[in-house]
């Protein structure tokens, strides 16, 4: 719960914030509150609190107070590791993976509890009947980028994933109905990113944004926004690191989504490119 917190929080408004940390900090007394209550509590009104149940993942406010209270008896039953990832300098080896291992297990957990299963469904029916699809991504999000590439690759898909600001665009515009464009940027206001989504988006592609503030600028040009949640940054452990691990749990998704519905052609060309790999690595 405080991974979601932490991630959506720059995408909330201050009132959604005062819930969100509200709910956060003490699961187990505000699974017992109203929504009335909980509103009267954080200085709110109900609808805050409906509008921060639903964007943290849950349908309404009534299904965010049985989260909470699953939460608090996990937390009295001592069934949750007390483990931070607050990595000292000075953290022996074990400790750095008890703590990274425990993180990134709640990272993933985190993202798939607040996956919107519905926008999922979306991006991989137009990911498997797309024409040509291009993937967008800066830094680390371009190391997901081309992971997504490459797995639509090898089950016969056209995907190309583009990390150079002015090919993006270039290409962008070349993208007309059919074609899906995919933006990854946690933060959701990488300019390099959102310029090319814009243009697929104006070309009329379908555009789809996997991103960990779902509120932020990349929206504005989506028809799909995906959210990831991500682990909390820490001065050995930047935001990068973290953000990595929930986008790469989505790209997992979408291409066992994609396979799914293309296994005619998909199977026949992931044993190709099997074959072809063992083929290279027994002729050396």
């Amino acid at each position: 719960m405080r991974a979601r917190v932490r991630g959506l929080g720059p995408s909330m408004t201050r009132s959604m914030q005062a819930v969100a940390e509200a709910v956060a900090s003490d699961p187990a007394g505000c699974s017992r509150l109203t929504v009335s209550a909980l509103a009267a509590r954080t200085g709110t009104s109900e609808a805050t609190v409906v509008r921060t149940a639903r964007l943290l993942g849950y349908p309404g406010y009534r299904d965010l107070r049985l989260a909470l209270a699953a939460l608090a008896a996990q937390q009295e039953s001592g069934a949750a590791p007390a483990v931070t990832v607050d990595i000292a300098v000075d953290d022996p080896l074990s400790e750095v993976v008890a703590k990274l291992a425990h993180e990134e297990a709640q990272t993933l957990a985190d993202t798939a509890a607040g996956l919107d299963l519905a926008q999922l469904a979306t991006a991989v029916t137009a990911l498997a009947t797309a024409r040509r699809i291009d993937i967008y991504g800066i830094g680390a999000s371009a190391l997901v980028g081309q992971d997504l590439a490459q797995k639509l690759l090898r089950i016969g898909l056209i995907a190309h994933a583009h990390s150079d600001p002015h090919l993006a665009v270039t290409n962008a515009v070349q993208l007309r109905p059919g074609d899906v464009a995919v933006a990854i940027t946690h933060s959701g206001s990488t300019g390099d990113v959102i310029e090319p989504l814009r243009t697929a988006f104006e070309r009329g592609a379908t555009t789809v944004a996997l991103t960990g503030r779902p509120n932020a600028p990349v929206a504005h040009y989506s028809d799909v926004v995906l959210t990831t949640s991500a682990a909390r940054e820490t001065q050995l452990r930047p935001a990068a690191m973290s953000s990595r691990t929930s986008q790469l749990l989505v790209v997992d998704c979408l291409f066992v989504g994609v396979a799914q519905q293309t296994y005619e052609t998909a199977a026949p060309a992931l044993a190709a490119s099997y074959e072809a790999l063992a083929h290279r690595h027994t002729a050396r």
